[in-house]
């Protein structure tokens, strides 16, 4: 495949996928149709069937590049010769805050990944067991505060604040994990 061929195909593998995030979180995964998702992509529907099988595997590719290029990316972070402190902030920015800019503020934000938990329970174990690795790693190998610090993170999202509140709430988190 030539190179124009391959960027312009994960473009619409993008386009679609932004697209069906959009309708997934706005009516919800059982009232969305490829129709709906062609519709907002601006794309045809048999288009849609060449780049993914089903409305499943959309919400797996969703899912799945969330997480994925997440947890690599806070592998760079943790690699990285930065101070404990940004590296704390940067790898919670990376894995909490850039895919809750994505979703929040839709009707059925909090719906979303509990969907994509149930409906992929092995890569949810998968990328919990990374997530935490990544975490236990950061604290020093201190499991018990590794674990505390990721149920901390979630209870930020509960109440579906703005991404705003979430960088401060993240923050203040931080500041009590680590100390001064």
């Amino acid at each position: 495949m030539r190179r124009v061929d391959v960027n312009r195909d994960q473009e619409r593998k993008k386009q679609i996928l932004d697209a069906a995030l959009h309708c997934f979180l706005q009516f919800g995964y059982s009232k969305t149709t490829l129709d709906d998702i062609a519709k907002k992509a601006s794309l045809s529907r048999p288009l849609i069937y060449l780049k993914f099988k089903s409305k499943q595997d959309l919400l797996s590719g969703l899912y799945v590049d969330f997480m994925e290029d997440a947890l690599q990316e806070s592998e760079k972070i943790l690699k990285s010769k930065i101070p404990a402190r940004e590296k704390l902030v940067k790898i919670s920015e990376t894995i909490t805050v850039r895919s809750w800019e994505k979703i929040v503020g839709h009707p059925l934000t909090m719906e979303f990944y509990a969907l994509c938990q149930q409906q992929f329970p092995p890569q949810t174990e998968k990328f919990k067991r990374h997530r935490a690795r990544i975490y236990h790693e950061l604290f020093g190998g201190d499991k018990d505060l590794a674990e505390t610090f990721i149920l901390a993170i979630h209870g930020c999202i509960a109440d579906s604040p703005s991404v705003k509140v979430l960088r401060t709430r993240i923050n203040l988190l931080v500041d009590r994990f680590l100390g001064d």
